[in-house]
This record gives C-alpha cells, structure tokens and sequence, in this order.
C-alpha cells in the first residue's frame, strides 16, 4: 500500500512540475523545448534537508550524464522534487541546495569521475560548473518562497541542465537569441529582468543556482574536492 501511495505521489509532483513548464509564467524557452520533446528526466526526492536520497539521486544523475555521452540530444534535462520542505526562505533553500549539491559531488569523487575540464571546479571563477559523471550541469533551484514567479514551485526542485547543450547552440547561433527570449518573457512575468542572470564566462554561474539575489560579498558554500576522496576508498 505504501508503494502505490509513493508511486501516486510521485505521479502527481511530476505532472504538477511538467505542468508549471507549460504555463505561459514559466520564462525558460529551453524548458519548453524539452518538455516538447519529452526529454525532462523527472525524480521525486523525499527532503532537501536530508541525505537520505542523495545516493540514488547521483545514481541516476550519472546514468543521466552517461546516456547524454551515448547520444547527445538538445534540450534535456534532469530534474529532482523534494517532497518538501514547504517553509524555507530564500537564505535557507540555498543553503541546502548546496549541501546536496555538495554531496552529489563528493559521491562523484569517491567513485572516481573525472571532473569535466571545460568548466572550473573553483565556484568563485567565471567558468565554474557542477560536473557529474565527467558532464558539467548548470543547476536551477525552484521553490515555494522564491522571490521570482519562475522559480516558485509548492515543492524545492533542483534542474540540471547539461553544459554541453549550451556550447552546441552558441555553436549554432541559437543562444543569444533563445537567451533575448527568455529575458523578454522573465520582464513581461515579473516586470524586471532576473538580476543574476548573466552570460557564462562573465561571473560565476553559482551566484545563479538558488534564485536568490545576492551581492557581490557573497561567497559560495560549495568545497570542490581533490581525488582524495577516491584514494581513501
């Protein structure tokens, strides 16, 4: 019985979170495409606040960046719904985005993954990206007390977007102009444009993940491991 409640359970987060994509108040073009595509891998977690499924979760997030290696295709996404909490504020949310971020990572060291060398591992660099199983991501938080309409969610969520996808359509043109779209469709949702929103190369995309806006004292929480923790394995 508990498996067939989880199971709905699941069912509902994801309609719900596919759902909040299609909505004329979600800015992401990208998104849109992907969703169009059914390419949204979409997990269901059980807290942010807890380890308890960071262990799956970068199971899947691997096999995820391992299938991309296999067969790389535009607009695809890996996403994960906590059940809850409902009641962090922005401060706290992106304090717990980075401990799980922090702990996927460490995972991905202990087994051994080459960090992706087109992206740097120090979070205050302009070039930083998360990296897991040798792809880099660029992460997005949603949540419920997000400050921005586009990334409020009645669940916190992290998405990972694969770096790759974003070389592969600077390479093509694509970007700045899906870039200018996604600028224009955040003003006319939120009537300002997402202040840390900015060009990779410029800052640090870190400043990025959570939503929240931060100045320019802010430091990042994240601690890029060395292959320490694969030789004490």
């Amino acid at each position: 019985m508990l498996t067939s409640r989880y199971r709905a359970r699941e069912a509902l987060l994801r309609e719900r979170f596919l759902r909040k994509i299609k909505t004329s108040e979600f800015p992401c073009v990208g998104a849109k495409a992907a969703l169009g595509r059914d390419q949204i891998e979409v997990h269901v977690a059980r807290d942010l606040t807890s380890a308890w499924d960071d262990l799956r979760i970068y199971r899947h997030l691997r096999s995820f960046a391992a299938d991309y290696k296999r067969r790389a295709r535009l607009f695809s996404s890996f996403a994960v719904i906590f059940d809850g909490p409902h009641t962090l504020d922005e401060p706290g949310f992106e304090r717990h985005l980075w401990s799980r971020l922090q702990s996927l990572h460490d995972k991905d060291i202990w087994h051994g993954q080459p960090h992706d060398d087109r992206v740097a591992t120090d979070p205050a660099s302009p070039h930083f990206g998360m990296s897991f199983g040798g792809e880099a991501f660029f992460v997005v938080g949603l949540h419920p007390r997000a400050s921005r309409e586009a990334r409020r969610f009645p669940q916190p969520v992290l998405v990972f977007n694969l770096h790759d996808q974003f070389e592969r359509l600077r390479a093509d043109g694509r970007y700045l102009p899906m870039r200018q779209t996604i600028l224009e469709r955040d003003m006319a949702i939120n009537g300002s444009i997402n202040p840390m929103l900015a060009v990779h190369g410029t800052v640090s995309e870190a400043r990025q993940y959570s939503g929240r806006a931060v100045d320019e004292e802010w430091r990042c929480p994240f601690d890029p491991r060395s292959g320490d923790l694969a030789d004490a394995a």
